[in-house]
């Protein structure tokens, strides 16, 4: 498996070329969309790996706004939990960067409130929802990077990334915005 990682203040932020499904991670990130129905791209191999009681407890959880961080249990997947968040639709207008880091942000808070220590996370909003993979990147480690130099509750941040392009992005992104 292909990783880079950084340490940042005695936290851990890797990259990794892989399976959202398969992470480890005491969450996963679901790059949901707003119904939190099994769909495409990370969202459906989120619920197929996960199996049907995922979906079950989503409809329960009366959707999901752009932004915002609802939690599951995993159920088959190897993480305890899910945190599913929407992303926004790239639209090109100023309140898409705005929406993307909120996204991330809302599923860090939710990682500290249920005292998580690990969290995986897709390139949000970069698939069907159609946001440049480099601008992408370059909000999603801004995001990450600022919130482990704040918080040290949580000790390893992933990024999976699904293909060889958007990992490499990720690390070019890395190396330039990071001192680490």
């Amino acid at each position: 498996m292909e990783k880079k990682e950084v340490d940042i203040k005695g936290s851990k932020l890797e990259l990794v070329k892989g399976d959202i499904t398969s992470q480890d991670t005491d969450a996963v990130v679901n790059a949901a969309n707003r119904r939190l129905a099994p769909g495409g791209g990370v969202a459906g191999a989120i619920h197929r790996a996960a199996g049907p009681e995922l979906y079950d407890e989503c409809k329960k959880l009366g959707g999901c706004e752009t932004w915002e961080a609802k939690i599951t249990k995993g159920y088959d997947l190897p993480a305890e939990y899910v945190i599913h968040t929407v992303g926004p639709i790239y639209s090109a207008n100023d309140m898409d960067e705005k929406h993307l880091r909120m996204s991330y942000r809302n599923c860090l808070k939710m990682a500290l409130e249920k005292e998580l220590k690990s969290i995986s996370f897709p390139a949000l909003s970069t698939g069907a929802f159609g946001y440049p993979v480099e601008e992408a990147a370059e909000i999603a480690l801004e995001e990450l990077i600022t919130f482990l130099e704040d918080n040290d509750e949580i000790e390893l941040i992933r990024m999976v990334l699904y293909s060889e392009k958007d990992y490499k992005i990720h690390v070019e992104k890395l190396d330039e915005i990071s001192s680490y």
